[in-house]
């Protein structure tokens, strides 16, 4: 059941040295591919990554929150023609969601690292670092890469009892 998945999906940032399986990579990325969209414009592309090297590259991305993706076998890298969009965001978003709930339903562990809006250097966007290492055209944006793996860490599922109760509301806002 879905719910189960979400209640044991967990960002994992450590990861086993094993290689994603080709057919699990395809089923992420297929699944990646069934997103929904605004009017089905489908902004998104996606950038497949499991040289090691190039993971290497991209883990340097930011001073803090995006290292530890050196020790993934697999990234993916959500990008969206701006342009074609003015809901481009939401819909890389979405995708992403979906790699990461596809990863754990494959049981794979994964975890998002934050791009758009965060920065490499004083100079630099950690934006304008990915595209470069990937020679991606201008008129994409980079939302953010997914880390993908094999769980090296293990962390306890969501309690049902500890949710955050006071975040839902019925019908009108409650304070």
């Amino acid at each position: 059941m879905l719910y189960d998945r979400l209640k044991s999906r967990r960002s994992i940032r450590k990861f086993q040295n094993k290689e994603v399986e080709k057919e699990k990579m395809d089923v992420i990325l297929k699944s990646a591919l069934l997103s929904p969209s605004s009017r089905s414009i489908r902004p998104w592309q996606f950038i497949a990554v499991t040289d090691t090297e190039l993971i290497r590259q991209l883990s340097l991305c930011k001073d803090h929150g995006s290292q530890f993706l050196a020790g993934a076998p697999f990234a993916i890298i959500v990008i969206a023609d701006q342009e074609s969009s003015d809901v481009w965001i939401e819909d890389a978003s979405i995708a992403a969601a979906i790699i990461q709930l596809t990863a754990q339903d494959l049981d794979l562990g994964s975890c998002w690292i934050q791009i758009r809006e965060r920065f490499h250097s004083k100079q630099v966007t950690a934006e304008e670092y990915i595209r470069e290492v990937l020679g991606i055209p201008e008129q994409y944006s980079v939302e953010c890469m997914i880390a993908v793996g094999y769980p090296g860490e293990e962390k306890k599922p969501y309690e049902e009892d500890l949710l955050p109760y006071q975040k839902l509301h019925f019908n009108k806002f409650q304070v």
